[in-house]
Order: structure tokens, then sequence, then C-alpha cells
């Protein structure tokens, strides 16, 4: 591909596969690799109908088209990939145009995910979001710290010979300072998470160290109820980045009801989740926190986007917290799902178990 072709391929944000006249998979784009939870050397000679799973009759019709050099679309087809519930979308078939390294037969295919009302997880394009955001902290970070310290200072300066109302408006603009650069303070800290130091953690110790920092601060107006299976297995994970994740997650539930309401954490075992890694090899969730409350919920129209940084459905919210949280997961193997309607939000967090001897594993 040439250097121009492979920035538009790499950019483009659904997914999109070329496979060759026996439908096995040539090359992947980043989007369906994060949707395919597989990279594209793992995928590459695989047949593309082992990778996706379709609810209607694709074969035939795909080589209809193929035969045909004719493209196809199917609307509103639900697609799974073996990883997560089965997803609608729409499908785009067509024969790859003509060029200097297309072979007979070869299709693109473009996967467009429609949004689930109500419904959400993390998707394809988090690592991709997470890493513009890192990058955005990275390069605007000293770019904009630096001139709001210079104003910060000059305010204050101003602010010494000044009184009455020009002293509120000094007092003003170094306040508004302040507040941008905790902001972009925010955006650091979600750019510089480390990678997770994995090991055999207790899912409840997490949400107890969670709990009683929250009810102590920001939550104390909230009613906290515990529902935990007792039996549940340790599980692999960085104990300090999921009280993290947590943190997050109870904030938004507190901040949802400012007036008070009821916010249950709840644990259990469930072996059916799985997702596929980028080896190509299945990875059980069997152990999953649920953090609910009886809040307005999130407004539909962001719904779909709500684990892209800068998304927010308060004002004033800086829309990194559920981001945050989608990234930490991700970095574990793990997943995580928003369900919201009005009077009741779901987050799912989904996670894999620990691995120890039966001499050693404790419940």
């Amino acid at each position: 591909m040439s250097e121009q072709f492979d920035m538009v391929w790499t950019s483009l944000p659904t997914p999109v596969l070329i496979v060759d006249a026996d439908d096995a998979i040539v090359h992947m784009n980043p989007a369906a690799e994060q949707f395919l939870m597989a990279s594209t050397k793992a995928a590459t000679g695989r047949p593309v109908w082992d990778r996706l799973s379709v609810a209607a009759p694709m074969e035939d019709a795909f080589e209809r088209a193929r035969q045909h050099n004719a493209p196809l679309f199917v609307k509103d087809v639900d697609i799974s990939t073996g990883n997560a519930p089965p997803v609608s979308c729409d499908l785009h078939i067509a024969p790859l145009v003509s060029g200097p390294d297309r072979e007979a037969g070869q299709m693109i295919l473009q996967i467009s995910p429609n949004e689930l009302a109500g419904q959400v997880s993390q998707g394809q394009s988090v690592k991709r979001a997470a890493k513009t955001a890192i990058g955005m902290a990275e390069m605007l970070a000293h770019e904009i710290k630096n001139p709001l310290a210079g104003i910060t200072g000059a305010a204050q300066l101003m602010a010494m010979s000044m009184e009455g109302d020009d002293l509120e408006l000094t007092d003003l603009i170094v306040s508004e300072c302040r507040r941008i650069v905790a902001l972009l303070d925010q955006v650091e800290h979600f750019g510089n998470v480390t990678a997770p130091q994995l090991a055999p953690v207790n899912l409840h110790d997490v949400l107890d160290r969670a709990r009683k920092s929250a009810s102590l601060g920001f939550a104390a107006h909230m009613h906290i109820e515990e529902r935990y299976d007792p039996s549940l297995p340790l599980a692999l994970a960085d104990a300090d980045q999921l009280v993290q994740v947590v943190l997050n997650l109870l904030k938004n539930a507190a901040e949802a009801s400012p007036t008070g309401g009821t916010i249950q954490l709840r644990s259990y075992f469930e072996q059916s989740m799985r997702i596929r890694q980028d080896d190509g090899q299945g990875q059980a969730l069997p152990l999953h926190i649920e953090i609910s409350d009886d809040g307005p919920g999130l407004p539909p129209d962001i719904q779909a986007d709500v684990f892209e940084p800068f998304v927010s459905g308060r004002e004033n919210g800086t829309g990194l917290g559920l981001a945050l949280a989608a990234k930490i997961m991700s970095d574990h193997g793990g997943w995580i799902q928003l369900n919201s309607v009005p009077g009741r939000t779901v987050v799912k967090l989904s996670l894999p178990r620990a691995t120890l001897p039966p001499s050693k594993e404790t419940t």
C-alpha cells in the first residue's frame, strides 16, 4: 500500500477487512482489529466467517456479489465475533477495485455498528481514542500550562495594587486559570496511567476500599448497598487501578443524584463471558462487578460515545472518568459495559480469574 493510502486506511473509524477469493482474511484496519479482538497477523489467512458470525445467510450472497462484480449492502444485521453479545450493524461488501496489490476475487467488507439504545460497551475505538487523548496531553500540556502560569502571575501582581471590582476581576482570572490547569492535569493523568501490575486480587477488598473512601467524601449523601457473592474467586488484576475505576464510577453515580439516592455494589460469577485476545486465543471473564444507581440516567444522544474521552453527560464535566475506566479495563484484558435508562444506570466490569495452585486459592 502507498504511504498516503496507508494513512487513510489506518484512520478509518469503522472496521474494514479485505478477503481473498477463498474468503480468507488478507488485511484489516486497526478498527477491525479492535472489533475482532485480534491482530492482523493472527487473523491473516483465517476464514472470515470463522471470525464473524452474521445472523443472515451471507456466504451465498457474498459469492454472488463476487461473481457479478457488484456491491452488497445488508442493513441492521446482528454480528458477533465470539467476544461479546451480538452487535447490530450495517454490512457493506464490494469487490476490491483494481490496483497493483489487488488479486482476483478479493472483496472488501465494511462493518458499521449501529447505536444500541441503552446498551453501550467499550467498543472497538477505546484504545484508539485513548491514544488520541494521550497525544493531546503530551502536545498541549506544556504549550498551555506555561502561558497560564504567566497569566496567573501577572494577575496576582496586578491584584496587589487593586481593590473593589478590579480586584474581583483579577481573582476571576486567577481562579479560571487554576481551573484550566486542573483540567489539563486530569488529561495528563489519563495519558500517564502505567501498565497494570497483575496479581491475585480479592474484588470485595477493592469494592470496600472504594466504598469507604466515597462514603466519607463525594458520596456521603448516598446510601450504598452491598450484594456480594461470598464465594467469588480471586481476580487477576491491579488492585490500585481497580479501586480507581470503581471510585470513578461511584463518583459518576453520586453526582447524578445530588439530592441523594441509592448506589448498589454487586459481585457475581458467570462463566459465559469471553473475549478474543490479540493472539487469537479466547479469554474467559467470569468475575463481574456491577455498580448501579437510581439516578436520571444518561442522555440518549451520548450513550453510544460515553466511553470516548471528553464525552460527558454533566455540565462542566471533563468526560474522562468513563474513558479512563475503559482504558484501564482494556489494559487488564477485561471488559466494561454500560446500560442506562431513566431511573437505573448499571456499569458492569468483567475480569479474568487468577490461576493459583489449589492449596493456595482462596475465596
